[in-house]
């Protein structure tokens, strides 16, 4: 079912307009003051940013121009460009299930930009490595769930968004509990959220903690039950558009080298990194991830574990192309408004958003023993 063809066309043009005029004229607000950029992220729904992935599993799905619609936000705002990834991803889990539902009322809503909202699946994921434990819990009752605890960091999350999350449920008889994925509504009885905005960079994120007191979740709004399977069905495609923001913020982190070229060139050259040799690495990440794009259903180990690479890189990539950009830069790079320093700021949130760097080598020596 490709719910998108219908609802949203794709026009690269205009998610280009409203990156460089719109958003870019906020990103010093979003960066400080720590404002949400919502209209930005509805007007990017009107353009078809987030409806070209979401054929599902039996159709042709090719990751790309999300990749490359992220990676034009993420030049110039990765805040911005994180909200776009959590919105893909919704958007991914939903058109990934075999939920019928979910595709026909929620969806729509997601692929326009109507409904706003993210993933819930930091904790989940570094649970399911054994990095922490599983924050929520559910109880099975008539027609659904109850699910208690508290969640922390769902980020592109309004009063009236929508999240994807797991929980566990014990299991009578067994020693281990099972896992169920869902999508929650923000507005339901028994949910608050709080703001959580205490980062050096990424505060324009609308980042909440999640409280659940007794929340009934409708078996209509269940993903997986069990998750596993489904889980392995989304974690390719889930990692390969992250790799969206590494690419765009590389790409500015270049431009800033390069615009310093004619001022700092003759005493630049002596930095051990210049703009071409960023380029080079650049152009092999983005060829490297626009292939995989194109079979993100692949579930095998051999495609994983290219996309785990292929992950790291981008986040290796993108702090290490910030930290040349503030080096060839200087102090010019260092004041408060110095887009080098914000840029350096931001990279490192490449580096440490589930699955962080230690996380990937983590799962790149499972796959690799």
């Amino acid at each position: 079912m490709n719910v998108a063809t219908s609802l949203t066309a794709y026009d690269f043009d205009e998610i280009d307009r409203i990156s460089r005029e719109d958003l870019a004229s906020i990103v010093q607000k979003i960066d400080e003051d720590r404002i949400y950029a919502e209209d930005v992220m509805r007007a990017y729904g009107k353009a078809g940013a987030y409806g070209t992935h979401v054929g599902g599993p039996d159709g042709h799905v090719d990751l790309s121009s999300a990749v490359l619609a992220m990676a034009r936000t993420s030049e110039e705002c990765l805040s911005t460009g994180f909200c776009v990834w959590c919105q893909d991803t919704l958007a991914w889990y939903i058109a990934s299930s075999d939920n019928e539902f979910l595709k026909t009322e929620i969806l729509p809503k997601v692929i326009k930009g109507e409904a706003l909202g993210g993933t819930g699946m930091s904790n989940p994921m570094k649970a399911m490595g054994e990095i922490e434990k599983m924050r929520l819990k559910g109880t099975r009752v008539e027609g659904g769930y109850t699910v208690k605890g508290l969640l922390p960091w769902v980020s592109n999350l309004v009063e009236d968004g929508y999240f994807g999350t797991m929980f566990h449920v014990d299991v009578e008889g067994e020693a281990s509990p099972k896992r169920v994925m869902a999508i929650f509504h923000a507005g339901w009885e028994g949910i608050k959220l709080k703001l959580d905005h205490d980062f050096v960079a990424m505060g324009g994120t609308a980042t909440c903690n999640v409280q659940c007191r007794d929340v009934f979740v409708p078996d209509e709004y269940i993903l997986a039950d069990p998750a596993m399977d489904f889980v392995k069905r989304i974690r390719p495609g889930f990692t390969i558009l992250q790799c969206g923001m590494a690419a765009g913020i590389i790409k500015n982190c270049i431009e800033l080298i390069e615009q310093v070229e004619a001022p700092l060139g003759h005493v630049n050259q002596y930095l051990d990194k210049q703009a071409s040799d960023l380029r080079a690495d650049y152009d092999a990440l983005v060829a490297e991830v626009l292939e995989l794009c194109k079979t993100p259903y692949d579930l095998s180990d051999a495609f994983y574990l290219r996309v785990l690479k292929a992950r790291l890189r981008g986040g290796e990539l993108a702090m290490e192309a910030a930290h040349w950009a503030q080096l060839h830069m200087g102090a010019r790079g260092y004041v408060s408004h110095g887009a080098a320093q914000r840029r350096l700021r931001e990279a490192y949130f490449v580096g440490i958003v589930t699955p962080a760097t230690k996380h990937l080598k983590m799962l790149i020596a499972q796959l690799e023993r």
